[in-house]
């Protein structure tokens, strides 16, 4: 059973985050943020500027008490510490951000917009550095590769992943989601054509090399990026629905998603993939993961018994019952925890029995 955290929103819930000392943020429609400790209680509640929804919510890695929210066109700055508005707000897109991220070293945020664009801000010196196009519809989301914080990645309605750099402002590797479904969408009947490849959420494990994504198929798809190269190396229906959302645990290759089907479900991509590593349950205590080698096992029945490239079986599954909007994960105490948020105004948390 899932414990709620109530209280705290009087609308859905669109977006998580967790800093390195338990505090959790999260941001609702109309402008609402709140913050809450590793409790559930809530902490404070703000509205910020305007009445846009609350799309995005991140912490900074280097510094727990700074605050990265993004509402319509706007980035709001908040010190958690003293939170009666924003330090500071910023525009530097010029339509509705879906998805902020920002480098382990807390020097670059990418802002992912409406029209595709991804706006790259120096937080040094809180100015626009790049203006990136590579997708031509919405980009939905965007995430920097942990120990390379000049690199990060990106996906997006357009149903393209593509692989960047900020050496250069143009893509380094594009991968069509919809190429890569050329062979299965032959082999399906006309009643099951067709759900196109929209992406709509990306995660990097710690290792930094391998790049997990969600789409409106209901497929997961593993990529690992090699040098410049990006190539899928694993992919397996998921969610019966879209995959809303994805989110690598840290240090281990085990990968959440959330979908539309109202399931949240944990993956152990290494074994999935016929890798002999060590237990993942040990490999929490190293200080860097080891990047997995997949091994694709065409024709074998999946999670969904529909045949796709690997047999693929969730470690975990939590019928959450409604459409999830966001998920984000802790640890307190020694105890794993996946918060979900959706279309009502609670959080729900439950605890991560699999590991």
């Amino acid at each position: 059973m899932a414990v709620k955290w109530r209280d705290g929103h009087s609308s859905s819930i669109l977006c998580l985050n967790v800093n390195k000392e338990g505090l959790v943020a999260s941001g609702a429609e109309k402008g609402e943020l709140t913050i809450w400790n590793e409790e559930g209680i809530r902490v404070e509640q703000i509205q910020l500027p305007r009445v846009d929804d609350v799309t995005c919510v991140v912490f900074s890695p280097t510094c727990p008490s700074r605050l990265y929210t993004s509402h319509g066109e706007t980035i709001s700055l908040l010190d958690v510490r003293f939170i009666k508005g924003p330090v500071e707000c910023f525009q530097l897109n010029e339509e509705e951000i879906n998805c902020l991220a920002v480098n382990e070293t807390d020097s670059i945020l990418a802002s992912a917009d409406d029209s595709g664009a991804i706006k790259i801000m120096d937080l040094e010196n809180k100015k626009i550095s790049r203006s990136l196009r590579g997708h031509s519809n919405i980009c939905s989301s965007v995430a920097f590769r942990p120990q390379r914080p000049q690199s990060f990645v990106s996906c997006g309605l357009d149903m393209k992943v593509i692989l960047w750099t900020l050496q250069k402002s143009r893509p380094l590797w594009t991968m069509t989601l919809q190429e890569n479904e050329a062979e299965e969408v032959g082999q399906q009947s006309a009643g099951q054509f067709f759900n196109p490849p929209l992406g709509h959420s990306l995660s990097v494990a710690a290792c930094g090399n391998v790049v997990g994504c969600g789409a409106e198929d209901g497929k997961i798809r593993i990529f690992r990026v090699t040098g410049v190269k990006f190539e899928q190396e694993l992919g397996f229906k998921a969610h019966t629905l879209g995959v809303s959302q994805v989110l690598f645990l840290p240090e281990v290759y085990w990968l959440l998603s959330g979908g539309n089907d109202g399931k949240v479900l944990l993956w152990d991509v290494s074994n999935a993939a016929g890798k002999q590593l060590k237990s993942p349950v040990k490999s929490i205590h190293r200080r860097k993961a080891r990047t997995p080698t997949f091994t694709k096992r065409v024709g074998e029945p999946n999670a969904m018994g529909t045949t796709e490239h690997a047999r693929v079986l969730p470690k975990l599954s939590i019928e959450h019952g409604e459409k999830v909007n966001w998920i984000s994960y802790s640890e307190i105490k020694g105890f794993r925890r996946v918060l979900v948020a959706d279309q009502s105004s609670c959080i729900s948390v439950y605890p991560l029995t699999a590991i």
